[in-house]
């Protein structure tokens, strides 16, 4: 529940942060004329660090500790610091006269995200995106709080890891359009299944629906039919097929060059982007369908798409010494890990050595662990490829299964197995969960 506006501490708060340089909730961040939100977690409580905070220069400490707060007088205690802290974002976002979109999906919510960054940013200087992928009931606010009222675009990305998360995330950011770019099976141990992650993400459009929301247009791949089914009570833009352009109409036989149509039916490119992969593709068109809506021009997009590179272990190439490796590293479930294997074997190359996948663990799928690991195990030896897997999940998986598999517990004894095989001109997948950090075998590749 977010604090009334009426709130004497939180008026106390607003009005020094409308003078402020920022906010911060890290003391190694803390400068002259930033405020400190003193938040607590499992293993920190930040209340501890508020006085430092106020003596590197923050000129108010926020905090939610009476033994803190009787300390000084540049400390305002309320009940709840991480509820102060959205209800600023709440208040600071009201302010705001431009359109807001909030982006959510199970996969590729970053990429899409920097993907509609850059093409709206070719036309509306003055656009801002959350950073990186701080998505979460803390990085949303934090995000919304470095953005100027005097911006031209906002682009808030959204993500969750139960039912409840999304809809609070939406209230705070008060979207003006919505995008759900896709629902998979991603973070099932907390959506408890499917189900429950179709539940969640369509929590961003129920915020449409509510009366006095600030919503106006979501925008829906055509090609996902329960995205469809969702939104249909909604002012909705569709795209990504024939009849709902604009869509990838070609790709040229080595996935790299596409063309796309644009919404008055014209052909676009051929354009040679950094990212590759039919699930990428639904990326880009996300992105060019949401800059259309907002009159970014066909060339523009075309340019921003081309010109996007990845620096974030997501779907990277990267051509080493002696092989060309696949980094797609940062964050896996089974419907990403799917398409991505699907995607990699597709453009192997004839008359070479087979390619291998590296697989590291799934994080956070619960009592669904097991099955989608021996699914996910069974896909990639089923396409041929040479297949290393990297955390006990898999291991336990490789147990059941035939074919060219090894199985490693941790990337510790992965990495001294590579060094021993030495690859040269070979593919290689890395594909796993942050956890298993799998981008520390680059170098030995």
């Amino acid at each position: 529940m977010l604090m009334d506006a009426t709130n004497s501490a939180l008026a106390q708060i607003d009005a020094a942060f409308q003078q402020s340089n920022g906010v911060t909730t890290d003391t190694r961040q803390a400068s002259p004329g930033k405020l400190f939100f003193a938040l607590k977690g499992d293993r920190f409580n930040g209340n501890e660090f508020a006085l430092q905070a106020l003596e590197a220069g923050c000129t108010l400490a926020v905090v939610d500790d009476a033994t803190v707060s009787q300390q000084s007088e540049r400390c305002i205690e309320v009940k709840d610091v991480l509820i102060a802290l959205q209800s600023l974002a709440y208040l600071h976002r009201s302010r705001w006269n431009f359109p807001v979109i909030g982006l959510t999906g199970s996969n590729g919510k970053t990429t899409t995200k920097e993907l509609l960054y850059a093409v709206l940013k070719t036309a509306f200087t003055h656009t801002y995106a959350t950073r990186g992928n701080l998505n979460n009931h803390i990085g949303v606010p934090l995000t919304i709080l470095e953005i100027p009222v005097e911006a031209d675009m906002a682009i808030i990305e959204m993500g969750a890891n139960a039912q409840g998360e999304i809809a609070e995330l939406a209230r705070i950011a008060q979207p003006t359009h919505g995008v759900i770019i896709n629902i998979g099976e991603a973070h099932l141990e907390g959506f408890g299944g499917i189900k429950g992650v179709i539940k969640g993400k369509q929590e961003l459009f129920r915020y449409f629906e509510h009366p006095g929301s600030r919503g106006e247009r979501v925008f829906v791949h055509a090609n996902h039919p329960i995205l469809l089914e969702i939104s249909t009570a909604l002012e909705r833009t569709c795209y990504g097929n024939p009849a709902h352009p604009p869509f990838i109409q070609t790709t040229a036989s080595n996935d790299r060059a596409v063309t796309w149509i644009d919404v008055d039916g014209s052909m676009q490119g051929p354009l040679n982007p950094c990212i590759t992969g039919h699930h990428n593709h639904d990326n880009m068109m996300t992105a060019v369908a949401i800059g259309r809506h907002f009159g970014v021009s066909a060339a523009q997009c075309s340019q921003a798409i081309e010109g996007y590179n990845p620096n974030n272990n997501r779907s990277q190439w990267r051509q080493t010494e002696r092989n060309l490796v696949l980094m797609d590293a940062y964050n896996a479930n089974p419907s990403s890990m799917s398409t991505t294997l699907e995607h990699f074997a597709h453009t192997e190359e004839s008359g070479k050595e087979p390619s291998v996948c590296i697989l590291g663990d799934m994080a956070e799928l619960g009592d669904f662990g097991r099955e989608a690991h021996e699914r996910i195990l069974g896909l990639a030896v089923g396409l041929g490829l040479d297949v290393w897997t990297v955390g006990p999940l898999f291991q336990h998986a490789a147990s059941n299964q035939s074919g060219p598999i090894k199985s490693f517990d941790n990337t510790e004894s992965a990495a001294a197995a590579l060094k021993l095989a030495a690859w040269s001109d070979r593919r290689v997948l890395l594909k796993g969960s942050r956890s298993i950090a799998l981008e520390q075998l680059v170098d030995l590749l």
